[in-house]
């Protein structure tokens, strides 16, 4: 019998005798082996396996490695430390720390955090790291690890370790699993953020009230407040965030794509911001409704709206969607100039190709392969609609569109 069907519950009431062939450090294991043997069985049934047993009144325990006296250990948690925040966590092994308790708690918050970011955050995190998310914690884990820790011991005394050269073992097995947190204080601030913006607080027990529904002069403090923290956050990250480098740099061309706008919306929505398009539109739409043009759901694009109109470079706020809409009639109507027609089913497929762009800032072949183009015939019916010039006409609304 070995440790996995142990553990995984096996049943098995004829044992009569328990063989230990390997380490078995863990005191839960050892306690569930004598506990598969000690299980009783009818006589009948015994002997229908063991012929020349009259009754089972008792097992054997075959300890072949010494593991009856060897130090066990009891099987606990990953999560050690529950009243200490993360921040304080990663603090600590920031400082050198290779508390198992410590190690064990950040290891299992990391398991938490990796299982609810999205992919766009695990790529920032990963950048930052050098590391996979879900490879820095197997190591933090197997480091804890303490049969491996007695292997290690064990490989480096050529024989039985004692239990100095085992904690020895151990402490250099955890530090050197941790040193792409230890060593990275930009990786251990960029989890911190990105935990806290995975963290909500509900209330449950207050309820909002309406007390006026007067022009609320707190309610325009507030929104300047937070327009002029947004100035100041555009200005502060201009050299850092790539979307923010190209609106400097080139307002009114292209020169990013949709990943770079994603990075921006990222990284408004951590703390202490949580800001998103539809609180900044919002925020602004409080101070001058008469300069903010498209109401309804805001899309990541309108950041480019946003900053544009933050940077003095448009007179009025409009949705990115919207001017998408209004280059797309522009450029229908230079194609009629130009004598260029097209069909109605050109026309349909066309509107579909508009509206990717105004949410993704561009599009490519590919992409006609998934919907809502492949419910209307996707890439084939496209390739047959505008033939050999399909590429082309990406590029060309591409760069008409999203500028």
């Amino acid at each position: 019998m070995t440790v996995d069907m142990i553990a995984t519950g096996t049943d098995v009431k004829p044992i009569e005798c328990v063989v230990f062939m390997r380490m078995v450090r863990s005191r839960n294991f050892f306690e569930q082996m004598k506990g598969r043997g000690v299980r009783v069985i009818d006589s009948d049934q015994l002997r229908a396996v063991t012929p020349d047993a009259a009754a089972k009144d008792r097992f054997v325990i075959v300890d072949a490695v010494g593991v009856t006296e060897a130090e066990l250990h009891d099987t606990v948690p990953m999560e050690r430390q529950r009243t200490v925040g993360f921040d304080a966590l990663l603090n600590q092994v920031g400082l050198g720390s290779t508390d198992p308790d410590v190690v064990s708690s950040v290891a299992s918050r990391l398991t938490w955090l990796n299982r609810r970011m999205t992919a766009a955050d695990r790529a920032e995190v990963e950048q930052v790291a050098g590391i996979g998310l879900t490879d820095l914690v197997r190591g933090m884990v197997d480091a804890l690890d303490v049969d491996r820790q007695y292997e290690a011991a064990a490989a480096e005394a050529d024989g039985d370790p004692t239990p100095e050269q085992v904690k020895a073992a151990g402490e250099s097995m955890i530090r050197e699993a941790v040193k792409p947190l230890a060593g990275n204080s930009a990786l251990r601030e960029k989890l911190i953020d990105v935990r806290r913006s995975y963290e909500q607080m509900i209330d449950s027990a207050s309820r909002d009230q309406v007390i006026s529904g007067q022009f609320s002069r707190k309610a325009a403090d507030r929104a300047r407040a937070q327009v002029e923290s947004w100035r100041q956050f555009i200005e502060n990250n201009r050299d850092e965030i790539t979307a923010l480098q190209v609106l400097y740099s080139q307002p009114y061309g292209g020169g990013f794509s949709y990943a770079d706008i994603r990075e921006l919306a990222n990284a408004i929505k951590r703390p202490p911001h949580r800001w998103t398009p539809d609180a900044l539109w919002e925020a602004y739409e409080t101070l001058d409704k008469s300069k903010v043009r498209g109401s309804g759901h805001r899309v990541s694009t309108d950041l480019v709206s946003l900053v544009r109109y933050t940077l003095g470079e448009a007179d009025v706020l409009v949705s990115y969607p919207d001017l998408v809409n209004e280059r797309f009639e522009a450029w229908l109507m230079q194609q009629s100039n130009a004598g260029r027609t097209f069909s109605q089913e050109q026309a349909a497929y066309l509107e579909l190709i508009k509206d990717r762009v105004a949410t993704n800032l561009g599009i490519e072949p590919a992409e006609l392969a998934a919907p809502p183009f492949s419910t209307q015939g996707g890439l084939g019916k496209a390739r047959q609609l505008f033939g050999d010039g399909l590429d082309a006409l990406l590029d060309e609304l591409t760069v008409a569109l999203a500028a």
